[in-house]
């Protein structure tokens, strides 16, 4: 089937005198998760995680993705002509380094230019019009080959109360229009769907997992303009954002607006975020100031109300889990369990809890060598019993009315040898570290990363993907710009600021073995301040018993011992009121002191 769809592609690409095409995993609006009508790099490649770009020559194939994804998309390739490239990998070039050396003069690089960032855009026409070459960025040749494709979405859309959302969206209006001043703008393109639902306080389900609404925005001098699908919108919110001064257009009309703008305008827009395709279609006369979307930072600094309601949120979600660790222990030997089983079983529970909405994410359910897949999901092919050994392990999370939460256990199926003891202890201790930092104001992710990884690097172990990853409220589980991760990445290494929530989710990975993860969200708040200047320090916001079974005492410090037993505590006093008697009983167990 995907060397069929190939085939097709390459014809489409002869016909518009193509010489490489580049199918990226994104939407219109740079999201890292999309929706259905969206996944044409799965659909040509068969590989269906979340990050990957595909080139296509008239002769080979080729897929990009990163650390978290290499053993899922090498068995997912296998057999289609694709072949991966393994990123950040020795020898593996980059995406780009890979394209210039390819193209030569006269030649076109084809792409669709809605789904590359301006920045991108302008960097490859620059340098391959160094070289002779150009590019075609109006072209969705996958598009048209998929004769069977999903509709785009139009799920019904919701407004967030201030209850929840902490800030009236008149009030982050007038915030936007004065950073707008500042820069000198007069208007405003905004097309990331979680920045758009946050400063309107609107929710919708476009995006499977993901509260957003399909959407472009518009902020005129006097007015703005929504585009999306009004079918989507009952009559109370239409009138709400109205009153806001915010009108429904219809979604297909942004770009002839923008191309419309009036000479002498000046647009602010983010060329890392907004589309090539919105770029190139700029009047010559309308000056672009390119600076960071105004909205990106006040929606990764969470209010009071926000954290508040956020605590709320993961003491349900801490209770679903801990209940779900409960029935798994005691139902393991006595009726079968899969994955798929168990991941359905979690979410009866999480069900259970007041104001819950639906998972945050495809639920990462994994027993052995499955775990080993960072990113690994069961399916009706892959899934698989969970036996009475070794590791399992989960990484879901919820999405409520207080927030959103995400959440990594591996359990003890049964009998653990040293090593996996050893290594759980590892992946333990860097959590904990992690966890108990203490740090000047001005630091980012990038310096504390090293706090988690140093007792896996002592050893010559790591693992393949960031520590840790911003958290949205009711909107992306994965949200910038702060991050826990010591290679820079551009606009996901911000100062920590207090009320920021992001995941500390060290782990390891034995290919073919088992797979390790322990994630808690943390909330950074300030801490002590003298003459060095202001601390900071995190404070949980999950609260779910680590495997006592797994830990090896006698191999941690006196200070990792103190944080695991404070935290063992802490779960026990704010989960087990919540708690049938005879599993409050079993979690008095679970977080003794070691």
């Amino acid at each position: 089937m995907i060397k069929e769809r190939l085939s097709r592609l390459r014809e489409k690409m002869a016909e518009k005198g193509v010489g490489l095409y580049m199918v990226t995993s994104s939407d219109f609006h740079n999201s890292e998760y999309v929706g259905d009508y969206f996944k044409e790099r799965a659909f040509i490649t068969g590989f269906t995680g979340s990050a990957g770009t595909a080139v296509i020559t008239p002769e080979e194939a080729f897929l990009w993705t990163d650390g978290r994804y290499f053993i899922q998309a090498a068995a997912q390739l296998e057999g289609t002509s694709v072949q991966l490239m393994k990123m950040g990998q020795e020898g593996v070039p980059t995406v780009e380094e890979f394209i210039f050396s390819r193209m030569e003069s006269g030649m076109t690089l084809g792409f669709d230019g809605r789904t590359v960032p301006a920045a991108t855009g302008l960097r490859y026409r620059e340098k391959l019009e160094a070289k002779g070459a150009k590019v075609d960025a109006s072209l969705d040749l996958v598009g048209e080959i998929w004769e069977d494709r999903p509709a785009l979405p139009a799920e019904p859309v919701f407004l967030l109360e201030e209850k929840y959302a902490g800030q009236s969206r008149a009030d982050k209006i007038a915030n936007l229009r004065a950073a707008m001043a500042q820069a000198g703008a007069g208007y405003f393109a905004l097309t990331v769907l979680d920045d758009i639902a946050w400063l309107l306080n609107i929710r919708g389900g476009d995006v499977a997992y993901n509260p957003v609404v399909l959407s472009y925005l518009l902020v005129r001098p006097h007015g703005i303009d929504l585009y999306a699908n009004a079918d989507a919108f009952p009559e109370a919110a239409v009138q709400a954002l109205k009153d806001d001064g915010v009108v429904l257009r219809p979604y297909g009309e942004f770009y002839d607006d923008i191309a419309s703008l009036p000479d002498g305008s000046r647009l602010l827009a983010d060329r890392e975020r907004v589309s090539f395709a919105l770029y190139s279609c700029l009047p010559a006369g309308v000056a672009l100031i390119d600076k960071e979307n105004p909205t990106y930072l006040p929606k990764a600094i969470k209010n009071p109300t926000e954290v508040e309601n956020e605590k709320a949120a993961h003491i349900k979600d801490g209770v679903a889990v801990t209940r779900f660790i409960y029935w798994l222990k005691h139902t393991l030997g006595k009726e079968p369990i899969t994955e798929m089983s168990a991941a359905r079983k979690l979410e009866e529970f999480r069900q259970m809890g007041e104001g819950y909405l639906g998972q945050s994410f495809a639920p990462i359910v994994s027993y052995g060598p499955h775990a080993a897949m960072c990113h690994y999901s069961p399916s009706d092919e892959s899934d698989v019993p969970i036996e009475q050994s070794g590791f399992a392990l989960a990484d879901t999370g919820g999405q409520y009315y207080e927030g959103t939460t995400d959440i990594t256990r591996t359990f003890a199926a049964g009998p653990l040898t040293y090593e996996q003891k050893h290594h759980y202890t590892l992946v333990l201790r860097s959590h904990l570290n992690l966890m108990g930092a203490r740090f000047l104001h001005g630091c980012t992710g990038t310096a504390l990363d090293y706090a988690a990884r140093g007792p896996l690097w002592d050893e010559a172990l790591d693992y393949n993907h960031g520590t840790g990853h911003g958290v949205g409220y009711l909107l992306n589980v994965h949200e910038g710009p702060n991050s826990f991760r010591y290679r820079i990445v551009p606009g996901n290494n911000a100062v920590l600021e207090e009320g920021m929530i992001t995941s500390n989710e060290p782990g390891l990975y034995l290919e073919g073995k088992y797979g390790i993860r322990i994630e808690n969200m943390i909330v950074c708040r300030k801490d002590v301040k003298n003459e060095y200047g202001q601390f900071m320090a995190f404070d949980n916001l999950t609260f779910v018993p680590y495997e006592p079974e797994a830990v090896l005492p006698e191999e941690m410090t006196a200070k990792e011992r103190a944080l695991y037993n404070a935290y063992m505590e802490e779960v026990y006093e704010k989960i087990s009121p919540y708690l049938p008697e005879e599993e409050a009983a079993w979690l008095r167990e679970e977080t003794k002191a070691i």
